[in-house]
């Protein structure tokens, strides 16, 4: 992408009264201006909020807000010129119970409430493979679901979609040291009994994976957040 067009988007996103940026200059002293007030001044209804981390473009966040006009969406990136292509659709489609937040995921303790979040998506999120210390970068790792424990509802929903196999099994392992509750577990979702409406949405990158003949995992699990979870061993992978 151009520099050219990259800027034009930046245009574009302020112009949107969905699009919010919560860059560390703003927020390194004080909390977001939303923070715990999402429902009250920004979609004004009481309706339970979910988020999508990492949303890149926007395609899942958009979609869900479409099927489920009951409920509040939030996608969340660092990359704006990317999420510029949700916000644009579901700002010409005037699609009012959804927003984006550009901001980095460690920061999203600042950005929300006590339990201001039901459920949270993470939709083929960066595996951050090998070197082992990227391994605190996954957004299922202990140091990620702490941060979700600030905002997440006790007993909230934390899905994950991926192609990646290590991704998938490393979830599986913070899971299970930490006795959360899996409520679906799979390794093919498309040949599993759990595709629906829902499940089948499909991004560009995961449409991508699939034409290469890849496998689509899929885990959904509780956390709660009474608990302090735990990092399983570092393994080779």
């Amino acid at each position: 992408m151009s520099r050219f067009n990259k800027l034009e988007r930046f245009r574009q996103n302020k112009s949107f009264n969905h699009f919010f940026e919560a860059e560390y200059h703003k927020i390194v002293n004080k909390d977001f201006e939303l923070k715990g007030l999402w429902n009250k001044s920004f979609f004004k209804n009481n309706n339970e909020i979910i988020a999508e981390f990492g949303c890149g473009k926007g395609e899942y966040t958009y979609e869900l807000a479409k099927k489920n006009p009951d409920k509040n969406y939030i996608g969340v990136d660092i990359k704006g010129a990317r999420m510029w292509k949700g916000a644009k659709k579901s700002d010409e489609e005037k699609i009012t119970n959804i927003a984006f937040l550009r901001t980095r995921i460690e920061f999203t303790p600042k950005c929300f409430g006590k339990n201001e979040i039901k459920e949270i998506w993470l939709t083929f999120p960066d595996p951050q493979l090998s070197p082992k210390k990227r391994i605190k970068k996954r957004l299922t790792s202990s140091r990620f679901l702490n941060y979700y424990r600030n905002f997440l509802q006790n007993n909230g929903i934390i899905n994950l979609k991926t192609d990646d196999d290590t991704l998938y099994q490393y979830t599986k392992k913070v899971i299970e040291l930490n006795k959360l509750e899996t409520l679906i577990d799979t390794e093919d979702l498309y040949n599993s009994k759990y595709n629906n409406d829902i499940l089948s949405i499909r991004t560009f990158y995961e449409q991508m994976w699939l034409d290469e003949g890849k496998k689509i995992k899929f885990l959904s699990f509780k956390q709660d957040i009474s608990k302090e979870i735990i990092e399983p061993p570092v393994e080779d992978e």
